[in-house]
């Protein structure tokens, strides 16, 4: 096998090999997800998001996803960061209704919010299946697009810095034997670096651990006691989610955010895979899924999906790009949530891990943002160039905390990344100058996803 080459169909490497090669998808993700119910959980003071619940609704909105998509896209749709800030803000309202509610109590009002949000992507599905793909994504040359990937990849680094930080040394290991699989790696060994460099850093976190070496802030490399406590065999807490104007005004504007952070990671699968998906099966679809999967999660207690750009970097790694591979980390996703202790064994995974693996994966979502600006040839002699990507890249890597804005009794939060793609559109648009004309490179366009 030559292992250089791009794969299609996994089926050839045989079930066993894919069934790994669905793990390391499901350790790539993991982290993440997983994050984000341990954040809102710090919001609601305890009384928050359920991991087994968030990881059932990745799963499963991953497989509605694809089912969507026609079974083409390898996507997998973990949870979303951006409407952190919303969960943030719905845990502390306390006028009106929400004055003398519990934690716990709001927390269903959030949800309500992000089953609306999700709604809204069929809103600009629809617009797509009306005008045409086409008509849309000409205001989305690769001038805009790439600068976005770029800033998709960078804007996860400082997460990746963070956690390896919390033990270099581990860190630093579970990267060489990413690289050394990578680059020196032969037929099955070559395409799971990922998985490869997350079980020998976790040998080597056991060891480590056992000598009585801690992390830098002192606290100690691995902790079994969260597995001791879970059960073997248990049901996602399911949550049914409740609507009111109020958290729905928090909620539901975000999925601007995310709506641009969707579209930007299609084209980025689109640049990795070098396949079609913006046309076939089309962007309607891909947003209808990933909508459609953000309001299931949202209506159960399960915070909203996005496509993930920790897998898209496992995709260009390992250069496997059979969409079958996605839906069994989907599946492992959904069966570790009814198995409480097995989803606490990954969840001692160290963070520094973590950090050490997405060094790689967070670098090569950047990588594609460039090479989408290569193979479209864009000039960046011309100023208007310049002044769009480099506006694009300060709003999405220097809006840390993105903007903030109240309308009425309202606060709204735009991430910086939704920034960034809004303000890169509205100067694609208005300065004069453009040197892109959709359709004359369509080897460029192709691999944008974009095809005349």
């Amino acid at each position: 096998m030559n292992s250089s080459q791009p794969i299609y169909d996994a089926s050839k490497l045989g079930y066993g090999k894919m069934a790994i090669l669905g793990i390391q998808h499901l350790f790539a993700m993991f982290g993440a997800t997983i994050l984000v119910p341990i954040l809102v959980n710090s919001y609601f003071h305890g009384e928050g998001l359920s991991i087994q619940v968030t990881l059932f609704f990745a799963g499963l909105g991953t497989i509605l996803f694809h089912f969507l998509a026609k079974w083409k896209v390898p996507a997998f749709l973990g949870s979303s960061f951006a409407f952190l800030g919303g969960f943030a803000t719905v845990a502390e309202l306390k006028s009106g209704k929400f004055a003398d509610m519990t934690y716990g109590q709001k927390l269903p009002y959030a949800c309500g919010g992000i089953v609306v949000a999700g709604l809204l992507y069929l809103i600009l599905a629809l617009i797509i299946r009306g005008v045409g793909v086409k008509k849309v994504m000409r205001f989305l040359p690769p001038i805009v697009t790439g600068p976005i990937i770029i800033c998709i990849g960078l804007g996860l680094a400082p997460s990746a810095i963070s956690n390896a930080s919390m033990n270099w040394p581990l860190a630093l290991i579970a990267l060489a034997v990413v690289i050394v699989f990578n680059i020196w790696g032969k037929g099955m060994f070559k395409i799971i670096p990922i998985l490869l460099g997350v079980v020998i850093s976790y040998i080597a976190a056991v060891i480590m651990n056992a000598m009585g070496m801690t992390n830098a802030d002192g606290s100690a490399i691995l902790n079994f006691a969260p597995i001791a406590k879970a059960g073997f065999v248990g049901l996602p807490p399911f949550v049914l989610a409740k609507f009111d104007l109020t958290a729905i005004f928090v909620m539901a504007p975000i999925a601007i955010a995310s709506m641009m952070e969707h579209i930007g990671d299609i084209s980025a699968i689109s640049a990795t895979t070098e396949q079609n998906f913006i046309q076939d099966p089309g962007l309607h679809r891909t947003l209808v899924g990933d909508g459609l999967a953000t309001a299931l999660a949202g209506m159960f207690g399960g915070p909203a999906n996005t496509t993930y750009g920790e897998n898209t970097g496992v995709l260009e790694l390992s250069k496997v790009y059979d969409p079958k591979v996605i839906r069994l980390a989907a599946c492992y996703a959904i069966v570790l949530s009814f198995i409480p202790k097995m989803a606490q064994v990954i969840g001692t995974m160290p963070s520094a891990i973590i950090g050490g693996i997405s060094f790689i994966l967070y670098g090569m979502i950047s990588a594609i943002g460039i090479r989408n600006m290569v193979e479209n040839q864009v000039d960046f002699t011309k100023s208007r160039n310049l002044i769009i990507a480099a506006v694009i890249m300060v709003c999405g890597l220097g809006l840390g905390d993105g903007a903030t804005f109240t309308i009425g009794s309202v606060t709204i939060t735009l991430t910086s990344l939704a920034i960034a793609s809004i303000v890169g559109i509205v100067l694609n648009a208005v300065l004069p100058g453009n040197d892109y004309e959709f359709g004359v490179n369509p080897h460029g366009d192709e691999n944008r996803g974009i095809h005349v």
